[in-house]
């Protein structure tokens, strides 16, 4: 820095031999500044790819198997019809099987869980957010508002903070209240 600083002072000072020793001085100045600017933006370039580099792996981390889980999602949409549509008298003739049932289904859920993805678990009554929810059908029912939740199809699944499917389900229509 010390040297720069002494050639810029004797450019100024007049201090060159001759016009052609000024020019070539000069010359030399601007190509170490535009060096200089080519460095700085090949660091600066570097520091983007380092934190866009880290940004991506830290979403493959959190995102990577968002496949997997909602390839799983199903399993869970079968395991939870068994139950549903298990009859009293299927119950006491088979309940250790659907406890089993039961217990797959929990264990399931503590895996998704584990792994961040949380249920969006909707209720007739609730109001429809097309952020999480999918209207499957539309249908005016006496004593309910419009986009009022009328009946659940299917729970829907977030991974983190993203939608892996929305909640099925059926929507009022109605005009009135």
């Amino acid at each position: 820095m010390a040297e720069e600083a002494k050639i810029e002072e004797d450019l100024n000072a007049g201090a060159t031999d001759s016009p052609a020793d000024a020019a070539e001085l000069e010359q030399a100045l601007a190509e170490r500044d535009e060096m200089r600017d080519r460095l700085m933006r090949a660091l600066a370039d570097m520091e983007n790819s380092r934190k866009r580099a880290e940004r991506d792996r830290r979403e493959a981390e959190q995102y990577g198997g968002s496949k997997l889980a909602r390839d799983m999602l199903p399993v869970y949409d079968s395991l939870r019809r068994a139950l549903d549509h298990a009859t009293d008298e299927q119950k006491a003739v088979s309940g250790p099987l659907l406890e089993g049932v039961e217990l797959t289904m929990r264990e399931l859920l503590n895996v998704f869980a584990k792994h961040g993805i949380k249920q969006i678990a909707p209720q007739a009554g609730d109001a429809f957010d097309p952020n999480q929810h999918q209207a499957m059908f539309e249908a005016p029912v006496p004593g309910t508002k419009n986009g009022t939740i009328i009946e659940v199809m299917a729970q829907g699944f977030m991974l983190h903070d993203r939608l892996l499917r929305p909640a099925q389900v059926g929507v009022s229509s109605n005009t009135g209240g």
